[in-house]
């Protein structure tokens, strides 16, 4: 299967990887719907069955429910999959401003293949317990997007930094503009019924 030699590449040897990804050049529908879609159902279907099936303790009290779990699922699937057009929007608007390459394309597969860690550490979210562990993995994915900034976006090396970092900035500020949106529904939804 391609994906899972993709994925493994990407992880154990990010270095020679980018250069393949570079190389291929793929369209970010392509990247989006073989590579970004499947991942991305890793952490919601783990959140669904974290959350809603086995759930977890809260000062012993055992909490979980389907609702709970299906809302998680959509949470994850949907930060997932716009957190990473959203990054990748970022990346390529202020590829001007580092004297990058300014190519959506190649910044959406950046970001899609530099969400790796996180989309394959989603698997956590079948224990909450050890939810924090997904987060983690997105550290590693934080390093795999800054040495695939020059060859992807053909940043220089003096400025590869203060890119990586502006980037980082806006896309937590739209991420986090994103969870108090999606908090907000999933608040209002529960006060329905959902």
């Amino acid at each position: 299967m391609e994906i899972v030699s993709k994925i493994k590449n990407v992880l154990v040897a990010p270095q020679t990887e980018w250069q393949t990804i570079e190389a291929e050049n793929a369209p970010h529908v392509k990247v989006f719907t073989n590579y970004v879609v499947p991942l991305a159902l890793i952490p919601a279907l783990a959140a669904f069955v974290g959350y809603g099936l086995i759930g977890y303790s809260v000062l012993g009290v055992h909490v979980h429910s389907l609702s709970w779990g299906v809302r998680q699922a959509i949470v994850q699937y949907v930060a997932m999959l716009g957190g990473t057009y959203i990054t990748a929007f970022v990346i390529s608007a202020l590829a001007d401003n580092f004297a990058a390459r300014k190519d959506f394309d190649r910044a959406f597969s950046l970001v899609a293949y530099a969400y790796t860690p996180m989309f394959v550490g989603g698997i956590f979210y079948l224990l909450p317990s050890l939810s924090w562990l997904a987060s983690l993995a997105g550290l590693y994915g934080l390093y795999l997007l800054y040495i695939g900034l020059q060859p992807m976006m053909k940043a220089s090396a003096e400025k590869q930094s203060s890119y990586f970092v502006a980037s980082l900035l806006i896309t937590v500020a739209v991420a986090a503009i994103m969870s108090l949106v999606l908090t907000s529904i999933l608040v209002r939804s529960s006060y329905m019924g959902f």
